[in-house]
Parts: structure tokens; C-alpha cells; sequence
């Protein structure tokens, strides 16, 4: 597995890039955030390990840019801000996953498995169809009824997940675990306040709703 190394403390650096090498995988390593971008908008890497504060640019920024710009390369972002808003802001740009510092080099090397492990698998499956709702997972795009719709980075995770599970009620438990990848209090807003957005726009202007909320269990799509 190739991997791209971002981190500007170069002992931190030097000491993931022996680990990972240690572990069978080929490290370019790079200490600022705007080569960073360059590198994985135009290297073929497997997993992006990207620390949140870095110079010329930041860690957020540089996930939320790459997405809009059709990168889909999975991306672990490492902080020592790692708050609940901090998890969400960065998960919400598109990283697939985040891990706080201080943390085990063991814990880093399996969530890098982890990513490339579920990148492999979703690649078996290109396209998604709904009833008239369509996803392709390569292009990155949704059209319902033929017309496209903008989707952030969340959204589109949101909706893969419910068009993977379609006539089934999802929890909110599933949800958090599956597309947000982290454990927090099931009474958060943020699944409400996305799920709001999502139904804006894949359903208000159609007249057939396809998103419901199931009182007292979660969500479930269906055509």
C-alpha cells in the first residue's frame, strides 16, 4: 500500500514513516499543507494520513478542497484537536476517519488497514440505484429523475449509507458508527441536522418523498 505522510513535527514523522514502512507499506512523507494537496490530487496513494495544523494550509481544508475536487482517496486526519466539534468539522469535510493525539503507533496502523481494507471493498460496487435515485461512487455525482444534486462530502456519505441499506430502518447508532466511524452521545443533533439537509434536497422538489423518519427507530430510504 502506498501511503502519503503529512506531518510537520519531524519526529512524529520520522517515527509513523518507520512504522508504516515497518509494516510493509511505501511512505512519501511531506511537512506543509499546499504540496500536501498537490501530491495526493496527483499521486496514486492508497490512504492519506494528514495532520490537522500544518503550514501554508490545513488539514480541513486540504480534505474538504480534494473532495470537492473529486479525490476520493480515504483520508485519516491525526490532531491534538479532538473535541466532539473538532471530530465532526473534520469527518464533515470528508475525512473517513480521525484519530487524536496522543495516540499508539498499533492504533494508527490499524486504522490505516481499516481504510484500505474498506476502500477495496466499496470499489466492488460502483453504482447505487434507488427507484429514480441514482449514485455513482466513482464520478461522485447523485441524480434523481435525471436532474443533478449537490451534495457536501457528509451528505453523500449519509445517503450512500441509506441507498446500501434501502427498505431497511437504520438507527441512529448505525448511523454514527457507519458513517460518522466514532462513538459520541446518541442524542447529538448533528444526524438531525443532516438528515434536514439531505431530505431538502433529494426530496422537496420531486413530490415523492423517499427519505422517512421512522418515530422512535431512525431513518429508512425506500422508492
Amino acid at each position: 500500500m502506498r501511503v502519503l505522510l503529512v506531518e510537520d513535527d519531524h519526529d512524529i514523522a520520522d517515527t509513523l514513516r518507520v512504522s508504516l514502512e515497518g509494516d510493509g507499506h511505501n511512505v512519501d512523507m511531506i511537512d506543509d499543507g499546499e504540496s500536501a494537496e498537490t501530491m495526493a490530487r496527483n499521486g496514486a496513494y492508497d490512504v492519506i494520513v494528514l495532520d490537522r495544523m500544518l503550514p501554508r494550509k490545513n488539514g480541513v481544508s486540504i480534505v474538504r478542497d480534494l473532495r470537492r475536487e473529486g479525490v476520493a482517496t480515504p483520508v485519516l486526519i491525526l490532531s491534538a484537536l479532538h473535541d466532539e466539534d473538532q471530530r465532526i468539522e473534520g469527518l464533515d469535510a470528508g475525512a473517513n476517519d480521525y484519530l487524536g493525539k496522543p495516540f499508539s503507533t498499533r492504533e494508527l496502523l490499524a486504522r490505516v488497514k481499516a481504510l484500505w481494507h474498506g476502500r477495496d471493498l466499496a470499489a466492488m460496487q460502483t453504482k447505487l440505484t434507488v427507484g429514480d435515485l441514482d449514485m455513482d461512487l466513482l464520478a461522485r455525482t447523485v441524480h434523481r429523475d435525471g436532474k443533478k444534486i449537490d451534495l457536501q462530502p457528509r451528505e453523500f456519505r449519509l445517503l450512500e449509507y441509506l441507498m446500501r441499506n434501502a427498505g431497511e430502518t437504520v438507527t441512529r447508532k448505525m448511523l454514527l458508527e457507519n458513517v460518522w466511524d466514532y462513538h459520541f452521545d446518541p442524542q447529538t443533533n448533528v444526524i438531525d441536522v443532516h438528515i434536514s439537509r439531505l431530505r431538502s434536497k433529494i426530496d422537496r422538489e420531486f413530490g415523492v418523498t423517499m427519505l422517512h423518519t421512522v418515530r422512535g427507530s431512525g431513518y429508512r430510504l425506500e422508492a
